[in-house]
């Protein structure tokens, strides 16, 4: 099944409100089948910004303002990668991949945790074009396992890739970290408590976000892994990118875990690998920079611009988050869940983006579709301090004032 609209790239904001969901929502006839709060507090502002886009970042100066934040005693390794009008222009590792250990690289693997949620939900988008099932369709249709509570016996996909399931937020997130399976804890979902009815209110999930996973091993019967090589990482060239605690053990150079002051945790927790659709892609900056890329590419090679749209289309509002940009970056704001992708207002501007946490690594991404340019990280420890650093790039790429988003006290 096609996408029912193709609108150009311009003008993100204007063509969210507009579209609403409309792409991909009818459902296709049965087929038969063959993670936040972590962040430094708010700098004060120093003079009103003004929206202008600026021609491209003074690499020179995030260097120095990188090798500051470095300095951090909660700080170990680092990668950063910039977009600047659908070009990668800056992708360097700072730091090292443990205490006394490798220089971490541009090609250093690292988790992305929740970032991870985007692939999950573009996956399930490529299918929906290939006619397997539509946004709209019910996730108990494709999903064996699962058994959901009465009031969210409904529950669509669009449902779950929105976050607007109606239960209880993080529902059974214990149980993964306990360390039992995604599909033996989804069979169990009948006993979550509603706090909505499906569709009115945001709660973030990661157990019954993961169902995609299932549905897309169902519908292709193959695993989701081996899916989300095929349709997104080969073709994005993404040669570090995989889905299992293997693989980021198995690569060249891979960053080790650890704790807000910077010590090592003794080895990797496996959990959220157990919710690859949530939060189980490791990969080295440069290809989380491509993956980016493909999310404003008007190419539209591997993500046609209608797929983009349907996935950058804010679906709910995000209360929590509201208060949490609020309480540290005053400049976000207006904060909706998407499908995968959170959408914000930073200044007047229409940028996307996801955060990720798991035990001991970090993952951001900020992106303006518009302007096609974006930042990216990835770090090994678990501070929320190099979030700031992405609004800093941003106040270079718009012409604002220069604000210590990082909090780093220091003198430009």
């Amino acid at each position: 099944m096609g996408l029912s609209t193709t609108l150009p790239r311009s003008s993100l904001r204007t063509k969210l409100k507009a579209l609403g969901s409309v792409c991909l929502l009818a459902a296709v006839p049965h087929v038969a089948l063959g993670s936040q709060n972590d962040m430094p507090p708010q700098p004060a502002v120093t003079a009103a910004p003004t929206p202008q886009a600026s021609a491209f970042v003074d690499k020179t100066e995030i260097n120095t303002r990188i090798n500051d934040l470095m300095r951090r005693p909660e700080m170990v390794g680092l990668s950063v990668a910039i977009i600047e009008n659908g070009q990668i222009t800056f992708a360097k590792g700072y730091g090292r991949t443990e205490r006394g250990g490798d220089k971490v690289t541009a090609d250093t693997v690292f988790r992305w945790a929740s970032v991870s949620k985007g692939v999950g939900a573009a996956a399930a988008l490529l299918l929906a074009e290939d006619g397997y099932f539509g946004l709209n369709s019910p996730i108990k249709a494709f999903a064996p396992s699962l058994d959901l509570p009465p009031a969210q016996d409904g529950l669509t996909l669009e449902d779950i890739l929105s976050q607007r399931s109606g239960m209880i937020r993080n529902a059974y997130d214990r149980r993964i970290e306990d360390g039992q399976s995604a599909r033996f804890i989804r069979a169990s979902l009948s006993g979550v408590r509603s706090v909505c009815e499906p569709g009115q209110c945001y709660s973030y999930q990661n157990v019954l976000y993961d169902t995609v996973s299932e549905m897309i091993e169902t519908v292709t019967k193959l695993p989701y892994k081996a899916v989300v090589s095929e349709r997104i990482f080969k073709p994005l060239g993404m040669d570090s990118a995989s889905l299992t605690l293997e693989g980021l053990s198995r690569s060249r150079s891979w960053a080790k875990p650890h704790n807000s002051r910077g010590a090592q945790y003794r080895g990797v927790k496996p959990t959220y690998y157990r919710v690859p659709a949530a939060a189980g892609v490791n990969s080295s900056i440069t290809d989380l920079a491509k993956w980016t890329l493909a999310n404003m590419s008007e190419d539209g090679s591997v993500l046609s611009p209608s797929l983009q749209t349907e996935l950058q289309t804010g679906r709910i509002d995000t209360p929590r988050e509201n208060r949490n940009m609020r309480r540290h970056f005053k400049a976000l704001t207006n904060s909706e869940y998407a499908l995968g992708w959170r959408t914000y207002d930073y200044d007047g501007h229409a940028v996307v983006g996801h955060r990720g946490a798991v035990q001991g690594y970090r993952a951001s991404v900020l992106f303006d579709p518009e302007l096609q340019t974006g930042v990216v990280m990835l770090w090994n420890s678990s501070t929320g301090r190099p979030n700031g650093l992405q609004l800093e790039i941003f106040d270079q790429v718009y012409g604002s004032p220069k604000r210590d988003w990082m909090r780093l006290r220091q003198k430009w």
